[in-house]
Order: structure tokens, then sequence, then C-alpha cells
């Protein structure tokens, strides 16, 4: 099995698993080509979790993958980059680690083996420790509630064009935290 943490020419290296406004062509995206052309971020391929994991859409389309061991869920398709400390940092800060926003967990992923395959075969499948960002403890069961306990299996460019609003065109004065508790609650 891959590790999540791996040591690679001096310099600490962490798998991150992105299914949301990060992957290529969504909204996010452009922080991930900032840190690749930095050098403190490269993209590994796609992959899928290896445990069913819900995944919600919460204001202004935003989506969330909620840890919460047992429930019933999808195995989420994404992407699998290597990051830098230093690209964790701003990885960090988009995802409102310090805040509360969403927490960086330890989740394993499938990805496969292309050096393996001949062409037209599949390849071999590995299993990977990565890491992810879920909603924040602290309204993750709240939000499955509130979406119905229903869950999606991938975050599409069809979705995301539909209903994510970047942060500029957001009404200015209120959290991230504030606009969660409001969808919690109804009221938004």
């Amino acid at each position: 099995m891959a590790d999540a943490k791996n040591v690679s020419n001096e310099t600490k290296q962490t798998l991150v698993f992105v299914y949301g406004t990060l992957k290529k062509d969504f909204p996010n995206h452009n922080l991930f080509q900032q840190l690749i052309s930095q050098k403190e971020a490269s993209y590994v391929g796609t992959c899928i979790t290896h445990q069913p994991q819900p995944l919600v859409i919460g204001p202004y389309g935003i989506p969330y993958m909620l840890y919460l061991p047992g429930r019933v869920g999808h195995r989420i398709n994404g992407e699998l980059y290597s990051v830098t400390t230093q690209g964790l940092v701003s990885l960090d800060e988009l995802e409102g680690t310090g805040v509360g926003h969403y927490e960086r967990r330890p989740v394993q992923v499938i990805m496969r083996e292309k050096s393996d395959a001949a062409e037209g075969e599949k390849g071999s499948v590995v299993l990977v420790d990565a890491e992810a960002y879920f909603a924040h403890r602290s309204f993750g069961e709240r939000m499955w509630v509130r979406c119905g306990r229903a869950g999606l299996a991938e975050y599409s460019l069809e979705r995301a064009a539909r209903d994510y609003v970047k942060k500029v065109k957001r009404p200015e004065g209120r959290s991230s935290l504030d606009e969660i508790e409001m969808f919690l609650s109804g009221t938004a």
C-alpha cells in the first residue's frame, strides 16, 4: 500500500484526494495550477475512494465529503495530487481548516497502475493512503440530515456550472460558517 506522506527529494509530500472545486476544469483548480507551477504540487492521477463516503452539496453549491463512518454513501470519484508542506498551507487556507470549515482527514483511494496495463487492459489496482478535506465535524452530521441523507457519487462539471457561486459573488459580511449555519437552519 502506498503512503500519504512520502519523502521525495528531501521535501515532505502529502497525497491529497480532491473531489470538488479543486479538480481539473473546476472553479478553484487555479490554485493547483499555481502550486504546480511553483513546484509545490504535482498531479498523480484519477482515483476513487476505497470506502463509500457521503458527498453532499451545501450552500452556494459547495461540495462536502462527510466523515460519517458506517453511513451510506458512494465511492467518490476524484483526483490525487502530491503536495508539499507549503502547498498544504495554501490548500488549508482555501478550505478554511483554521476556522472550522473543512478538516483534512485520512482517506484511502484506489488507483489503477498504468504501467502494468497492456493496451486495452485496465491494469492492476493500487490502494493508496491519502488525505482529503471533509466537512468539519461540528456540522457534518447536520449537513447529512439537511441534505436528506442522500449523497452524490461525483461532483460534476454540470453541477458546478449550475450551482457553484464563487466567493467574489457571495454576499459580503458573512463567513462561510455563518452561511453553513443559515443553510442548516433552512434560512439560506
